[in-house]
């Protein structure tokens, strides 16, 4: 939220950033477009529940939902816990990940923060460079960056170009400043100078996978989303956890392999 914004440009600004004309969102929330034109330009200020009713049809997230209710003059509505304070929705992102053994598997925030990691993705995170890892590690700068695992991603351009989409939809989303830097941190990157590969395969009609070369040979994995329902905590909100299932029977056995091995060599090196 820019500071000292005031309600009004703030819903007008998200409504703008839906692509909602005023007629469609007014019809949405059961209010009159004069009484949205009133809100917009100030000569109206909005009720908490008015205010819950035009962040629900605009999909505003709750961290941005605090900041309406702060320019309008209510205490915020949603808390902010740490993910450790967070009770059985802590205990929720544990099984998930342990659930989703031997495949690898990370609960990250809106920013793709890394917050907690399974073993099977701790394995793929062990030995990546100390210049990556703080003061927070982030999930798709160690994916692409030259110093993390591009020069392994067999399919690197690809996987580039659906990465930046995310971060792209992710910004529409959120409007949070901090994905804009993110994004134009990842696109400065070189690319490797290995030649460009798209994956090969009739899976890829359904989903493209990411082509990885490892110690233990190569790896094709599809990536799974999972978020909480109804949440009512801004961490919780930007939870997602981002588990990798193998795309092909070479994959799973690897995997399998190495969730089995007494050892903790690294799986990548």
């Amino acid at each position: 939220m820019r500071e000292h914004e005031p309600v009004g440009a703030l819903i007008r600004r998200w409504r703008e950033r839906r692509r909602r004309s005023q007629l469609d969102l007014s019809l949405a929330a059961g209010v009159s477009t004069r009484h949205l034109s009133f809100l917009e330009t100030g000569k109206s200020q909005p009720s908490r529940a008015m205010i819950d009713r035009l962040c629900d049809e605009l999909d505003v997230p709750l961290r941005e939902r605090n900041g309406f209710y702060l320019a309008a003059g209510f205490a915020p509505a949603h808390p902010e816990h740490p993910l450790d304070d967070l009770g059985a929705a802590r205990a929720a992102v544990d099984a998930i990940l342990a659930g989703g053994e031997p495949n690898p598997a990370v609960a990250v925030n809106a920013r793709w923060d890394l917050l907690a990691a399974n073993k099977a993705m701790a394995r793929f995170l062990c030995d990546v460079p100390r210049q990556l890892r703080g003061p927070r590690l982030n999930m798709l700068r160690m994916t692409l960056h030259p110093d993390g695992l591009a020069s392994r991603l067999v399919n690197h351009a690809q996987w580039r170009t659906l990465t930046l989409r995310r971060v792209r939809r992710q910004y529409e989303r959120t409007a949070d400043p901090a994905l804009a830097d993110l994004l134009g941190e990842l696109e400065s990157y070189p690319s490797p100078s290995r030649p460009a590969e798209e994956v090969p395969g009739p899976h890829t009609d359904l989903v493209a996978p990411m082509l990885l070369d490892s110690d233990a040979g190569r790896l094709s994995l599809l990536y799974a989303v999972t978020v909480f329902g109804s949440p009512r905590d801004v961490t919780l909100d930007e939870i997602a956890i981002e588990t990798f299932f193998p795309a092909d029977d070479a994959t799973r056995a690897v995997l399998a392999a190495l969730a089995s091995a007494d050892d903790t060599e690294p799986a990548l090196a």
